[in-house]
């Protein structure tokens, strides 16, 4: 395992994880790092749908409070994309685990990490949230943040259309069938630069557009969710953020830029009870889906926010003590 310099360049270093092949072939996962010299403590990211990591202004937060930043570019998307594989696709979210199993022993047994706090933005959160349920009692993590996690379906068309039986029913005999989408191209248009935005990614790995919306992918998500309704018991402290408004619309609104245009917040911040017992929710005032690309005040707020849970729940471990 050698890591190189990342898309992104210095100080950033990526190294790809081979992982078992799976109904479409070879398939891998990309673990993009930050290090800070000496540090104890880490942080890993997971990211959303129609996704890759790129956000550094979350990374310099994180790195200047003293925390090495991984991130995970899962299978089947940015980084780990590949020419045979159906972009984002997945039958069971479960699937993630080994590329999250792999990235955890990374931080903490290659490079030495005693602290790991996990951070999943959106699917990522979902996706995250279960594997912390699953893997409760081992010790894998201290912490877990969730940014917008996709916890409900939204109210758009296409998710009341495709409800979960009817998903499911098509997902058994064609799970790579094409769905309507119903993803807001504006919602990628208040981010970038080139658009109404302030953010620079690459248009190739999130597009504005989506990338096809699979049957299967889809049953996944919902048999995430029955999952989440039946209670998690994630064992660590967990924090959860939300915007306080969102905005369903097909057309350009100003409000995308205050607003959570992808999910239903307040149905967000409803399921965070089934997470654990020991859930903090706060939500965001003027917050965009994606909380920390929001405008200045609400990142502002999330960064502020951050650091005080932080400071409560995730103390620095003192050196000769177990972590």
């Amino acid at each position: 395992m050698e890591f190189r310099e990342d898309i992104l360049g210095a100080p950033y270093e990526a190294v790809e994880l081979p992982l078992r092949r799976d109904y479409e072939g070879e398939a891998c996962a990309t673990l993009v790092r930050r290090l800070v010299p000496g540090s104890e403590k880490a942080v890993l990211y997971v990211h959303g749908y129609n996704d890759y990591f790129f956000q550094t202004n979350l990374a310099d937060h994180f790195v200047a409070l003293g925390f090495s930043f991984y991130a995970l570019d899962l299978r089947k998307y940015g980084r780990s994309l590949r020419p045979h594989q159906s972009p984002n696709f997945v039958r069971d979210l479960v699937e993630y685990d080994e590329e999250i199993d792999e990235a955890v022993r990374i931080v903490r047994e290659a490079d030495g990490h005693r602290q790991v706090l996990l951070n999943g933005h959106s699917t990522g959160g979902l996706i995250g949230a279960l594997w912390a349920g699953r893997r409760s009692g081992r010790g894998l993590i201290d912490g877990l943040f969730l940014n917008s996690p996709f916890l409900s379906m939204p109210a758009s068309a296409a998710a009341v259309t495709f409800g979960g039986p009817a998903v499911s029913a098509i997902a058994r005999v064609a799970p790579t069938r094409v769905l309507p989408s119903g993803l807001n191209p504006h919602y990628t248009h208040s981010l970038h630069k080139d658009h109404r935005g302030e953010w620079d990614f690459d248009l190739r790995l999130k597009r504005p557009e989506g990338f096809p919306l699979f049957a299967g992918w889809l049953a996944a998500i919902h048999q995430g969710h029955r999952r989440v309704r039946r209670g998690l018991g994630i064992d660590v402290p967990v924090l959860l953020m939300a915007s306080t408004a969102s905005i369903s619309t097909t057309k350009w609104h100003n409000a995308l830029h205050h607003a959570d245009g992808v999910l239903r917040a307040d149905d967000i911040a409803a399921q965070g009870p089934h997470l654990g017992r020991h859930v903090t929710i706060v939500r965001i005032e003027g917050g965009m889906h994606d909380l920390v690309l929001s405008g200045e005040s609400a990142r502002t707020q999330v960064f502020a926010e951050l650091d005080r849970w932080l400071d409560a729940y995730l103390p620095a471990v003192p050196v000769g003590e177990p972590a």
